[in-house]
C-alpha cells in the first residue's frame, strides 16, 4: 500500500490548520494536497502541492472524493463530503479536532440538514464561535494521532 496523503478542502480551511499540515507534510514526507476555488499561497515544500479548480458549490469537494483513496486524510468542515470520504475509507478530521466516522457522520448529517431548515426558515442560528487556541490544539492533537498510526 503507497503512504497516504493528507487532502485539505482550502477554501474554509482556518490558517493555522494549514500551517500545521505544511510542517506535518516537511517533517514527514506525507503528501499534503490543498484543493480550493481560489489562489492560496503554499510554502515551497517538495511534498506540499495545490489543486486550483473551477468555481462552483462543490467543485473542490468533488475532486478530493473522487481522487481520495482508502488511508488517506481529508481536512474539512463539510459534512456531505465527510460521509463520501468515510465510504472509501478515508479519515476525516475536522478543523476544530474532530475525527469524523462511520459512527458519527450520519448524526452530523442530520444536524447539518435540521439547522439548514432553520436558516432557511429565518431561524438566526449563529455561526461556529472564534478559532482560538484550544481549537488548534485539539486539531494538532487529531493530526498527531493520525500520522503516528499511519506513517
Amino acid at each position: 500500500m503507497s503512504r497516504p496523503t493528507i487532502w485539505i478542502d482550502g477554501d474554509a480551511a482556518p490558517k493555522a490548520c494549514k500551517e500545521l499540515l505544511y510542517k506535518v507534510s516537511d517533517r514527514t514526507k506525507l503528501a499534503v494536497v490543498l484543493v480550493a476555488n481560489s489562489f492560496h499561497q503554499t510554502p515551497r515544500i517538495p511534498t506540499v502541492s495545490t489543486i486550483r479548480v473551477g468555481s462552483g458549490a462543490d467543485v473542490a469537494d468533488d475532486y478530493i472524493a473522487d481522487n481520495c483513496v482508502e488511508g488517506d486524510l481529508v481536512i474539512t468542515a463539510d459534512i456531505p463530503l465527510a460521509a463520501r470520504i468515510i465510504q472509501v475509507g478515508g479519515t476525516v478530521i475536522r478543523f476544530r479536532g474532530e475525527t469524523l466516522t462511520e459512527a458519527n457522520v450520519n448524526q452530523r448529517l442530520a444536524m447539518r440538514d435540521f439547522m439548514d431548515d432553520l436558516r432557511g426558515d429565518g431561524v438566526m442560528t449563529g455561526g461556529p464561535p472564534a478559532y482560538g487556541a484550544k481549537e488548534k490544539q485539539r486539531f494538532a492533537n487529531s493530526v498527531d494521532r493520525w500520522v503516528q498510526k499511519n506513517r
